[in-house]
């Protein structure tokens, strides 16, 4: 089966009822692969199981002085070996694709999901979790489909090498028989301690990871306050606590690994003395007894994936658990879908809040929480998951429908939400603005609205190779060569380049100094003229070009009006835009 099959055009429904129906289902989508790595598999082990009998025919031909009978042996046993590798070389490929197949669908599951869930995704689960399940879990999950196929032909193998040496002597092969299932069984006692011990070591894993994470996004913060130390000390402790629980699983699995080595070994000792024994009184042929102890010893090779199987169950059903968890989020708890009829022509409001942006008009949103202000923005994008505990919250609606009840992709086309820490991904400038637009407004447009100019000379002086077109400039990673304040208008002039009906926008000039902020204030209000947008700022030069500023309080509009007429009547709109406890006082009141 070629690997040109990959990625997987649609990865499926997977069945999230248990982490055992997740990795049954798993196991189902790739029945072809399974089939083929199990006869691949059948034809490597029959063939280094058979392997003893021409050597048992040859050495008892050697004794009977048959030389036709030894060339036979020898002609049999180069065919056996043959046939053993190339079963090891198409059982080989066949597993390694297997995993792969595996392993791609449950990446594309996970990502998937995560593209729905959107913003919501981290408040549901942490994002150390998210990176464990898509990196570490995937690979175990994957191992166990692998190694179905190759279980399978270890027990079709062992029943067969039982047969043979039930035939040969009764004894023999009912100790076969009933000795690889008792020595395989041995181990099952270990699993449940190894996956008490391997879900904590993963867990701490995940909050090992998530710590990192963080320490990575604030790193600048970080260095500013002096918290290096610190969180560096921190994420030490977590580390070790993470390296004791893995020593803690490897004790067990060590004692599992030896089980797997030293009671195999005791057997075949066991059946070898015994073979001896009758062999010594004449009950047993030399031959014979060679050909029964090969195949007694080839079963280690069973029991060892037998073994093997134990712990790549315990460990995929941990993983299996962690991925159910994450694909079993939901965006609403709803399933109708309904339909966006002209969102550029509708208002946008929230009923918890109050707050309603007019459709063709400038809203600009003031807030003293930024926290809250973030929120917001993210709910008036569409539903954001709420957190385990947390009530549920009436939807956003988009002139009278619910954006819950709309298609992910549909509500997304409809309302932007520009975060106030939006990401440059590495590439040209021109990939950067590959973005899908309405083509109302060109990139040149774009860039100037936000005042780019000296961002595009600092892209072409800082990328020799672009012969001075910016577009070819290079972005370095998450645009670090660049100041907060560049980064931030060229994210702006993608979102103005998108033009979508409603845009969103939570604090876009927070990094720029007032000179260029009046520019960008300007260049916004030309640019999105009789489109729907949400800017939330408390800027006196941004709200100064809104069509109408709402003031919230305490989670509700507390007050809406044009931005000059509101410093005059309200207080505490002046106190939130001017920074100034005083400002709070009454026109007129002594203070």
């Amino acid at each position: 089966m070629p690997l040109t099959q990959l990625p997987l055009a649609d990865p499926g429904s997977p069945d999230l009822s248990s982490p055992l129906a997740f990795l049954r289902r798993l196991n189902r989508d790739q029945r072809r692969g399974q089939l083929l790595a199990t006869c691949w598999t059948l034809l490597e082990m029959g063939c280094q199981a058979a392997l003893p009998i021409p050597l048992g025919l040859g050495v008892q031909a050697a004794v009977d002085g048959a030389a036709g009978g030894i060339w036979r042996a020898a002609g049999l046993a180069l065919l056996l070996a043959a046939g053993a590798a190339l079963g090891t070389v198409l059982s080989h490929r066949q597993a390694v694709w297997n995993w792969i197949h595996a392993a791609c669908q449950v990446r594309q599951l996970v990502a998937r999901q995560a593209s729905h869930l959107g913003a919501g995704l981290s408040r549901r689960i942490a994002t150390g979790e998210v990176v464990a399940v898509g990196s570490g879990d995937v690979e175990r999950i994957a191992w166990y489909v692998e190694l179905l196929a190759r279980l399978r032909s270890a027990v079709i193998v062992w029943l067969a090498v039982s047969s043979v040496v039930l035939a040969v002597d009764p004894v023999l092969g009912i100790g076969v028989l009933l000795g690889v299932p008792v020595l395989a069984g041995s181990v099952w006692p270990l699993i449940g301690p190894f996956e008490r011990r391997y879900e904590q070591q993963r867990a701490l894993g995940g909050k090992a990871t998530e710590l990192a994470a963080d320490t990575v996004a604030g790193l600048r913060v970080l260095r500013g306050i002096g918290g290096e130390e610190l969180f560096l000390e921190r994420y030490r402790s977590a580390s070790q606590k993470v390296r004791a629980a893995a020593v803690r699983s490897a004790r067990i699995w060590s004692l599992m690994q030896a089980q797997q080595i030293l009671l195999p070994g005791l057997f075949v000792v066991g059946v070898t003395w015994y073979g001896a024994r009758l062999a010594a009184s004449g009950e047993l042929g030399v031959g014979t007894l060679i050909a029964v102890y090969g195949a007694t010893a080839f079963l280690a090779a069973p029991l060892r994936i037998l073994g093997e199987a134990a712990h790549a169950w315990s460990v995929a059903r941990v993983s299996a658990g962690r991925a159910v968890r994450v694909l079993s989020l939901s965006r609403t708890d709803g399933s109708a879908e309904a339909s966006l009829a002209r969102p550029a022509k509708a208002d946008l409001h929230d009923p918890v809040s109050g707050l309603t942006a007019r459709a063709g008009e400038l809203t600009a949103v003031v807030c003293g929480d930024p926290d809250f202000a973030g929120a917001l923005a993210e709910r008036l994008g569409g539903h954001v998951p709420q957190a385990d505990g947390e009530p549920e919250q009436p939807s956003v609606r988009l002139g009278g429908t619910e954006l819950d009840t709309v298609p992910l992709a549909e509500a997304r086309a409809a309302v932007l939400v520009h975060d106030k820490e939006p990401v440059l991904l590495s590439g040209t400038l021109a990939e950067l603005f590959d973005v899908p637009s309405s083509g109302r407004v060109s990139v040149a447009e774009a860039l100037a609205a936000a005042r780019s100019d000296d961002v595009l000379e600092a892209l072409v002086d800082g990328s020799p190779e672009c012969a001075g077109d910016p577009m070819r400039a290079r972005i370095t990673e998450r645009g670090r060569s660049l100041s907060g304040g560049q980064r931030q208008r060229l994210a702006l002039a993608r979102v103005l380049l998108a033009d979508p009906p409603v845009l969103v926008l939570d604090e876009p000039t927070s990094a720029v100094d007032a000179h260029t902020e009046s520019r960008i204030a300007t260049g916004l209000r030309e640019t999105r003229e009789g489109c729907t947008t949400v800017v939330f700022a408390t800027s006196p030069l941004l709200l100064d070009q809104a069509d109408r500023v709402v003031l919230l309080r305490d989670g509700r509009v507390a007050a809406a009006g044009p931005h000059r007429e509101l410093m005059r009547t309200d207080p505490g709109y002046r106190a939130v835009v001017t920074r100034d406890e005083e400002a709070a006082q009454p026109v007129g009141e002594a203070v």
